[in-house]
């Protein structure tokens, strides 16, 4: 019995540590699957979290990281990554200050944002992070160097670049795209021929460079010395298509298609040739960008058509450079062919009718434009004021608020014009306030201020306005102000201001003389006018206008000096219109020279044969001589007139 009771008390113990043995294991399987379980949740969070960086929801990521239990290095680093994009600077250090542990990366991270940032107290705040790292690689050093080449302080840096322990590939192209940013291609140039490893990417940046910097011979030169590289040229396409695009910024649109010819053509392109150097979209989209450019409309479409592959851009080139001749036909034809329009596409478009006053269309294309932008609404409110349609433009402004969309300064541009042309002081100064409270104004803006209320008759308003206006204005800002004052007979103001515009060193143009000779028109400066015209032309090289001519034979016609008004017209170098001959005829009534008004009135019958204006004009010229039986006569010419209207000033000002 003592022999069964040892060997059962042996057994149990056995079993008992076989149980507490097997136990174990499961208790550690237990935790291994609940470590591994717990492992891919945090994985799966951080990629959430991460998925909601990219897609630029940075409440939402943030609210999820405050709401996270474990956070881990990657954790922090996503939350920082993303204010970094949004250069939210103080939000990116806050979290970087409160990390319990970081890495390179985020070092990096924090002197990137501030590195990258334009100003100098960024600039400072990177340097010192930079300076206080543990370690640093090779994305601390060339980051830093980004920087200082990015805010133009290229001697720091050099220093920093001369005092790398190692370079790479990047740290070469940083230096050299910093010269090229910063206009100094001598340098960039200098620093490309001593990089020890350059590669495509080197080249392709260094030409982009030289393009930007309008050094089109080099970046050429550059591309004859690398193209013959049969382990590059493949990736040389991308330095070919910026160099065409550079030619055809400057017209050069020979070289660009010669250029743009020694790029290989694989007429099965959609299979692809596994890489090799030949023509993508990108090279036919730049070749065709420069023949459009320069108005060559045929041989852009030559090439369009040759096209294996197209892409939205590649239409809406087409579509725009039809657009831009006109031709709403053949823009209308390819539009309805283009597999899938875009919002350009639309654009275009409805831009193209609105030119052409074919507002009926262009309302028809806007009204069945699947999605509207802003872009949208700014061509067809644009498109109803160039066509003086103000009531349809306001309308369509109105609504365009209503459907929830806001105002830009080209809206409020178009719909101060609008108001100009009204002559509507009060809904001007509506806009005025909206202008006040939703964006900065900028130049254009107020020049439109400036000409709306000079058109208003606001005219010290106006003057206010052109005054804030900073030094130096330019001349489309003088031009609106000598002109609100030229349209509403403040002839001494307007001829002050332009000699201020003058002392200031402002070059007028043909639109400044108009209201200037307008201006003396008005107040009877006759030799001040003469001496003007002559030195438009003498001192300024301005070639005179029908408008400028119209203003001088006004302004000494109206002083009796008939013959040298008429000596003028037949001096013309194109065929008078109505404003020059209407000049001479009601000079010609005031002065009773009836001779040169019968000259004058039978021009003007040509002119407008249904306008009962020069009959009735040279009817009181006939009776006020006391010519009857001629007065008579023009009365029963007149009765042949589709239409009467009142005699009217026939000196028409573009500014009024």
């Amino acid at each position: 019995m003592g022999r069964l009771n040892v060997v059962a008390f042996a057994f149990r113990s056995l079993a008992l540590r076989r149980c507490l043995l097997s136990s174990f294991r499961f208790a550690s399987s237990l935790k291994s699957k609940a470590a591994s379980s717990k492992a891919t949740d945090f994985y799966a969070m951080n990629k959430k979290l991460s998925d909601l960086l990219r897609t630029g929801k940075l409440n939402e990521a943030k609210s999820m990281f405050d709401k996270m239990r474990q956070r881990n290095t990657v954790t922090w680093n996503s939350m920082i990554s993303g204010y970094v994009k949004r250069r939210e600077m103080a939000k990116a250090r806050k979290l970087f200050n409160e990390m319990p542990e970081r890495d390179i990366v985020s070092w990096n991270l924090m002197v990137s944002g501030y590195a990258l940032c334009l100003g100098y107290k960024f600039l400072e705040e990177a340097e010192k992070l930079f300076h206080q790292m543990p370690r640093r690689d090779f994305v601390s050093w060339n980051t830093m160097i980004s920087g200082y080449a990015k805010n133009g302080r290229m001697d720091e840096a050099i220093r920093l670049f001369e005092s790398m322990p190692e370079r790479n590939v990047v740290s070469w192209n940083a230096m050299i795209t910093g010269f090229l940013h910063n206009g100094d291609t001598l340098s960039a140039t200098k620093y490309f021929d001593r990089m020890p490893g350059r590669d495509a990417i080197s080249v392709s940046a260094f030409v982009s460079g030289l393009v930007q910097n309008d050094q089109l011979d080099e970046a050429a030169r550059v591309l004859i010395e690398y193209r013959n590289r049969d382990d590059w040229r493949k990736d040389l396409v991308q330095a070919y298509n910026t160099l065409i695009a550079g030619y055809g910024q400057k017209g050069r649109v020979d070289d660009a298609r010669r250029l743009f010819d020694q790029i290989p053509f694989n007429c099965n392109q959609k299979e692809g040739r596994n890489g090799e150097f030949e023509k993508n979209v990108v090279s036919w989209n730049s070749m065709i960008m420069c023949y459009v450019k320069a108005g060559d409309i045929f041989s852009a479409r030559e090439l369009f058509d040759q096209m294996v592959e197209r892409d939205a851009i590649s239409w809406n080139t087409m579509i725009n450079g039809y657009v831009q001749i006109s031709d709403m036909d053949e823009a209308l034809n390819l539009f309805n062919m283009m597999p899938k329009p875009d919002n350009l596409s639309w654009n275009s478009m409805i831009s193209g009718f609105s030119q052409m006053g074919r507002l009926e269309l262009a309302r028809d294309y806007f009204e069945m434009m699947p999605q509207k932008n802003l872009v949208t609404w700014n061509s067809i409110i644009a498109g109803y004021e160039n066509n003086r349609d103000y009531r349809g433009a306001i309308k369509l402004f109105i609504r365009m608020q209503a459907e929830g969309e806001k105002p830009d300064r080209h809206t409020l541009s178009s719909v101060l014009s609008v108001c100009a042309g009204l002559v509507d002081l009060h809904l001007g100064m509506q806009i005025h306030q909206l202008v006040s409270k939703t964006v900065i104004a900028d130049v254009p803006i107020k020049n439109c201020l400036v000409t709306m209320y000079s058109r208003c008759g606001a005219i010290i308003e106006s003057r206010v306005i052109f005054d804030e206006m900073k030094s130096p204005k330019v001349v489309a800002t003088w031009n609106a102000m000598i002109g609100g004052y030229a349209s509403h007979g403040f002839a001494t103001e307007a001829l002050e201001l332009f000699e201020l515009m003058k002392r200031n060193k402002v070059q007028p143009t043909y639109i400044t003389f108009i209201s200037v000779l307008s201006s003396c028109a008005h107040a009877g400066l006759v030799d001040e006018g003469r001496a003007y015209f002559k030195a438009m032309i003498n001192e300024y090289g301005i070639e005179p206008r029908v408008e400028h001519y119209a203003s001088l034979v006004d302004n000494v016609g109206r002083h009796g000096q008939l013959e040298e008004a008429m000596d003028l017209i037949k001096s013309m170098p194109f065929e008078p219109n109505k404003a020059v001959w209407g000049a001479l005829l009601g000079a010609c009534r005031v002065h009773n020279n009836v001779e040169l008004a019968q000259v004058a009135a039978e021009a003007l019958m040509r002119l407008e044969p249904e306008s009962s204006a020069p009959y009735i004009l040279l009817y009181n010229v006939y009776t006020e001589a006391g010519q009857w039986d001629a007065a008579a006569a023009v009365r029963m010419m007149e009765r042949n007139n589709i239409r009467r209207q009142a005699a009217y000033n026939w000196i028409v000002s573009s500014h009024c």
